[in-house]
């Protein structure tokens, strides 16, 4: 039947859409009952978006606080009625119903507020309290004009659709009365028109209809059984017709609404008076009111709730015991006052994450809807964000809010936000609301590597095996997943290595870098003679996108070993004579760097004891103690006429030569390094003796037979020649006086130096301004393995004679503090202790 009534008219209404850009805000209106199918508006043509443009965009549609029953068409992007719009249970009485929806778009997120009107139809008839009411009115005592309440028919549609007019069946005893006061309230009437007649008729039956302004209109009906009684003929009588009353919403059950009054002027059974609530309105409010029948007091048997009723209209009867009974009438209208009694309520409409580190501030992040059922300030809502975070709440239409980025994100400082949306009301007290929204960031490759140290230095032994590991170095990136992955690689540019002799050798061919974990690996196994520091750069590049590096600079000190043994040179000839016949001469036949050598010299008789003879000269390609060479005679053994400097190589006379001691001494001398194991080359010397003629003769001889160098002089020059080498004797044994107390002083202070550095703090050098400085010292000086310095003394004109090394202190700095506390060092590092020790203990050997 309702299709027939306006569906013709639903078409034309339906494409009647009008929207006004009041802030983004587009009006529909469509009338209730609409069938489904049924096209409110063309929303996706009005957003300006192209054809299969809505579906792809996922243009959709989110209500606000109630079921709206429509929905947006994902194919035409077309606003249809999905469900039964009915305008009554939608929004009730009020006027006009307008339901607030939001339009969603995505890619990029946009929020488009739509308003629908639900306009409406004369769907509703009137209806009655109840279809039949019995009425009671004595005959002959009740006067023609005599007034009967009647509670009117109410309609749930409004306007026109709702504006009722009553008729009653034709009588001549009865009449209609509708009043109206000055709120517009209505109030209808049965009016007596003439005396009634118990006997000629004792009951009457009318029919009253109510008919609203509708088109067409609709009607509903009651029957009124109206009783003709006899005798009481004074009727109670409220002091007022209305009682008006005001009550908040949170009273309490048995709370007083109001105390009601009817006087009755007869007197006994037919004065005593009783109360009744007749009607209610709603009808839901019989179970809220109670009234007591003797004293008319009126109190709450339920709970008020301003959201759900906010006016009751109650009529109350008060009614004598007479025979027949009569009763007076009265309205009671409570008008229920909002308290803040509902918090705001948080929901989240649309969420978007994660978000991106790198998100520009006003990014959003999610769409929020507020709402508070309250009315008036306990309505009004605020809205803020807890705790303080990078976010914030931007509000487009009242009751819509979007959370934005308002700061700049950093993941690697905090990854998840845990975000509180507190919504406010401006009730006393206020009440909140809240809604919690996890908001996880998402990694940006916008770190790089790091290495725990710019410089990592590593001692390494010469002569190490191949594939041996050096060092580790390891770089932290805070990023994750492959942001965060690193691989290290050898970087080629910047590389090298300082040679023996000062060059530069490509890193590359010594070592390697394993990319996952960082170990430097040895290729080939390292000698110090060639290479004494390795220096190169390691880079760690992460797996980002673009990616990002990190340099670090290694460090290898190679430590010197014991693998080269003592070499001899060429000597000068020394010779020693006794008296002005003396002759002396010396014939070294060995080639540089064989570890065995023959010499030939001679003495005469008579030369005195602590003359030098000869001089065995040797170097070591090694270092520090391994270079540092000492001088034993092998052969003969036992107390023989020479002995050989420890330290020097001078071969001289222990005590006065003697013919005794024959034509001939041979001499076995063994040069010995300080290393461990020690290394070792001989040489043999051959001294002829006797007169100063023959032993040069005997000298000249043998030096003619092999070859070799030769230096003699004649038998005019014994003389000069013996008081040239007592002169040089003397200044040798002065030189190496000054040696030792310099070594002395040397020891002490490297003494005192590493006893401080040692209880000195490790990140700071002894000044406290530098890095520390590793020196490692002996009982003899001190001296470092990067560097070698020698100083030669000249004992005679045109001789060489390198009886002091003296070594710089030149080692490596020990690894940094802040590498030992971060990562462990491979067992090719040293750290100055061991080298002290080694250092002490080489020294000893050699000293012994």
């Amino acid at each position: 039947m309702m299709g027939a009534c306006w569906g013709p008219a639903v078409r034309v209404l339906v494409l009647q859409a009008a929207w006004a850009l009041v802030g983004g805000q587009v009006r529909y209106s469509v009338p209730e009952e609409a069938k489904v199918g049924t096209v409110v508006g063309r929303v996706a043509q009005e957003l300006g978006l192209e054809a299969g443009e809505a579906e792809a965009r996922r243009l959709r549609l989110v209500a606000q606080g109630r079921r709206a029953s429509v929905e947006v068409s994902g194919a035409s992007g077309a606003l249809v009625v999905s469900g039964r719009l009915d305008r009554e249970e939608l929004c009730g009485k009020s006027a006009p119903c307008a339901l607030r929806l939001e339009v969603l778009l995505e890619r990029p997120l946009r929020v488009f507020h739509v308003e629908l009107e639900v306009t409406d139809i004369n769907d509703n008839a009137p209806l009655f309290p109840a279809a039949r009411k019995n009425l009671s009115i004595p005959e002959l005592n009740t006067v023609p004009g005599s007034r009967f309440p009647l509670e009117g028919a109410s309609d749930a549609d409004i306007g026109t659709n709702a504006q009722l007019s009553y008729t009653l069946s034709p009588s001549e005893y009865f009449s209609l009365d509708l009043r109206k006061n000055e709120e517009d309230s209505e109030f209808l009437f049965l009016v007596l028109a003439k005396p009634l007649d118990r006997e000629t008729e004792p009951v009457h039956r009318l029919l009253l209809t109510a008919s609203d302004g509708g088109r067409p209109s609709l009607s509903g009906t009651m029957e009124l059984v109206i009783s003709v009684l006899d005798a009481n003929d004074n009727a109670p009588q409220f002091n007022q017709s209305v009682y008006k009353v005001q009550l908040p919403e949170n009273a309490e059950r048995g709370t007083l609404v109001i105390r009601l009054n009817a006087t009755d002027l007869d007197e006994g059974t037919n004065g005593n008076i009783s109360y009744s609530l007749q009607h209610l309105f709603p009808k839901g409010g019989r179970n809220v009111f109670g009234i007591d029948a003797q004293s008319g007091e009126i109190r709450l048997r339920g709970d008020l709730d301003f959201e759900d009723v906010g006016l009751y209209r109650l009529q109350v009867d008060a009614g004598d015991e007479g025979s027949p009974p009569l009763s007076g009438h009265c309205k009671v209208v409570l008008e229920v006052l909002d308290e803040n009694d509902n918090a705001p309520e948080v929901r989240v409409t649309s969420l978007s994450v994660p978000v991106p580190e790198d998100a520009s501030v006003g990014t959003v992040v999610a769409v929020l809807s507020v709402w508070d059922r309250d009315s008036g300030s306990n309505g009004r809502v605020r809205c803020s964000v807890w705790p303080a975070s990078p976010f914030g709440l931007v509000s487009s239409v009242s009751g819509s809010y979007s959370l934005v980025v308002r700061e700049a994100l950093d993941r690697e400082r905090v990854s998840e936000y845990e975000v509180e949306v507190r919504a406010e009301d401006g009730g006393a007290p206020a009440l909140v609301g809240s809604r919690r929204v996890r908001v996880p960031v998402e990694d940006v490759n916008d770190n790089a590597p790091a290495f725990a140290q710019a410089v990592y230095t590593v001692l390494a032994r010469e002569n190490n095996a191949a594939g041996a590991e050096l060092a580790r170095v390891q770089a932290r990136d805070p990023d994750e997943a492959g942001n965060g992955r690193v691989r290290y690689s050898l970087w080629e540019g910047g590389v090298g290595a300082a040679g023996a002799v000062g060059g530069v050798i490509s890193a590359s061919s010594y070592v390697s870098v394993e990319a996952e974990s960082g170990r430097v690996w040895a290729l080939r196994p390292l000698d110090y003679e060639e290479v004494q520091v390795l220096e190169f750069e390691v880079r760690a590049v992460d797996a980002g996108e673009p990616s990002l590096c990190g340099n670090a600079t290694v460090q290898v000190w190679v430590l010197d070993e014991n693998d080269n043994a003592p070499s001899l040179l060429p000597a000068a000839g020394v010779g020693a004579g006794a008296g002005a016949s003396g002759r002396s001469s010396s014939v070294w036949e060995s080639v540089s760097g064989e570890s065995s050598g023959s010499l030939w010299a001679w003495a005469a008789w008579g030369t005195p004891a602590g003359q030098v003879v000869a001089k065995i000269r040797a170097v070591d390609a090694d270092s520090g103690y391994n270079a540092w060479l000492r001088y034993e005679v092998w052969e003969p053994r036992g107390k023989g006429p020479f002995r050989v400097g420890l330290y020097s190589g001078e071969v001289s006379t222990a005590r006065a030569l003697e013919e005794a001691d024959g034509p001939r001494q041979r001499l076995v001398i063994v040069v010995r390094d300080h290393g461990e194991p020690a290394r070792s080359a001989t040489a043999t010397l051959s001294v002829s003796l006797g007169e100063g003629g023959e032993a040069a003769s005997a000298s000249s001889g043998a030096g003619s037979s092999g070859p070799g160098l030769r230096a003699s002089s004649g038998a005019e020059g014994g003389s000069s020649s013996l008081s040239s080498l007592s002169s040089l004797s003397s200044s040798t044994n002065a030189w190496l006086v000054a040696a030792i107390c310099a070594v002395s002083g040397l020891l002490v202070v490297a003494v005192v130096l590493c006893g401080a550095w040692r209880w000195a703090p490790r990140a700071g050098a002894l000044s406290g301004r530098g890095p520390a400085t590793l020196v490692c010292a002996s009982q003899v000086g001190s001296w470092s393995y990067s560097q070698r310095q020698s100083r030669s003394l000249c004992v005679a004109e045109g001789a060489g004679k390198s009886d002091l090394m003296v070594f710089s202190p030149n080692c490596p700095p020990p690894p940094a503090a802040a590498a030992k506390e971060t990562q462990p060092e491979p067992p090719a590092l040293l750290d100055t202790e061991s080298c002290e020790v080694m250092a002490e203990g080489q020294m000893g050997e050699g000293l012994q």
